[in-house]
């Protein structure tokens, strides 16, 4: 599943690609389980309307969306498991399992664009809001890369989960996955089986520290492409060359060469170095 870094790469590629063209048709597929909102609600709601800006909030793509210059709507886009936002030309092949298809009118350029969303195992979710009517979109969590020390402290004091579980409750901190979560508590030398609530202060701000210090580093990369994550250029990420543990089983630790071991943990995979974490 595309988590922070691979989210945020698609809402800053989409949106130096869209912002400002307006949608001039938009077409949707038959299959019902990637709409949050009817088809033919999110067709004429998305019809007429602009890009005015798009960016990301936890692990959804917002489309802010005006008919003008004041935003008045929003496209959301859960990207699931295997989706994955393009920016083509129209008369690119349709690639299969492609669930939505914008035909954008370019407003630096009079050539047609497409935007398409595609999702081979169809977890992700669209959905079209008018503000008029309903509240914006929030996150469910606090964002990983502004969370102050108190607030972060907060979210795991007297927890009994461990910290790896934590890490991913979306509720807690919203956008961080597997990935991160494993390189993260590698960086900040803390084993992913300790329970949140007995991390001392010391220990949290340093896991803190090192989340951010992760996330940055693998925005600036692109993401990391394990499968089939790509960006909304079609490019992959390079942060998969730099991970220190995930996906790393038997492999010597790139700090002191003692094997990456796995566990299952909280239900996934989780990759540590059982001598530099603690």
């Amino acid at each position: 599943m595309p988590e922070l870094p691979e989210v945020e790469t698609i809402a800053r590629g989409a949106d130096a690609r869209v912002r400002g063209d307006r949608i001039a048709q938009a077409w949707f597929g038959s299959h019902r389980e990637p709409f949050k909102t009817p088809p033919a609600q999110q067709a004429k709601g998305l019809e007429g309307r602009r890009f005015l800006s798009v960016h990301r909030t936890g692990k959804h793509i917002v489309c802010e969306l005006g008919s003008d210059d004041e935003i008045d709507a929003q496209w959301i886009v859960h990207l699931g498991m295997t989706g994955r936002l393009l920016v083509t030309a129209p008369d690119a092949p349709v690639e299969p399992h492609t669930h939505a298809r914008l035909t954008l009118e370019g407003a630096r350029e009079p050539r047609l664009r497409e935007l398409r969303f595609i999702d081979p195992r169809r977890f992700g979710r669209l959905e079209f809001r008018e503000l008029a009517k309903t509240a914006g979109f929030e996150g469910p969590g606090a964002e990983p890369l502004t969370i102050g020390a108190e607030e972060f402290a907060a979210l795991f004091r007297g927890r009994k989960l461990a910290i790896k579980a934590a890490l991913l409750n979306q509720t807690l901190l919203a956008g961080v996955g597997n990935i991160y979560a494993d390189e993260s508590l590698f960086l900040a030398g803390i084993r992913p089986r300790r329970a949140a609530g007995r991390l001392t202060r010391a220990e949290l701000e340093r896991l803190r520290q090192a989340l951010r210090r992760v996330l940055r580093h693998a925005i600036r990369l692109g993401g990391s492409s394990v499968s089939d994550y790509v960006g909304a250029d079609g490019e992959r990420g390079f942060f998969q060359l730099r991970h220190n543990v995930y996906l790393r089983t038997g492999q010597p630790c790139r700090r002191c060469e003692t094997p990456i071991r796995r566990i299952l943990l909280a239900g996934r995979g989780t990759h540590f170095c059982p001598n530099c974490q603690r």
